[in-house]
């Protein structure tokens, strides 16, 4: 389960597709795919900019008129669901 000080790293046979603001993301080695909404895929860029949660979090935080806790519990979400279909990796920092 990732915290504040995970480090993420996208997998390398993981493919991202933009389309009007919305991602795509496609694991090439499983060929299963994943879609992200604007939020989604504002949140997968930044943690694939940081290559860590907190400072995603903190920009999220600047971006969006939504409680930290609220945002802090989307987040987390996200990645273990983006863990889980094996499209990043999460290690302690």
């Amino acid at each position: 389960m990732a915290t504040l000080e995970s480090k993420i790293r996208v997998g390398d046979d993981v493919h991202c597709q933009e389309v009007d603001g919305e991602a795509v993301l496609l694991n090439l080695e499983s060929g299963k795919y994943f879609g992200l909404d604007r939020v989604g895929t504002r949140m997968w860029q930044l943690l694939t900019e940081h290559g860590q949660v907190e400072p995603a979090l903190r920009v999220l935080l600047q971006e969006y008129d939504v409680p930290e806790d609220r945002l802090r519990q989307d987040l987390m979400s996200l990645i273990d669901k983006l863990a889980a279909h094996g499209l990043v990796q999460v290690a302690d920092a």
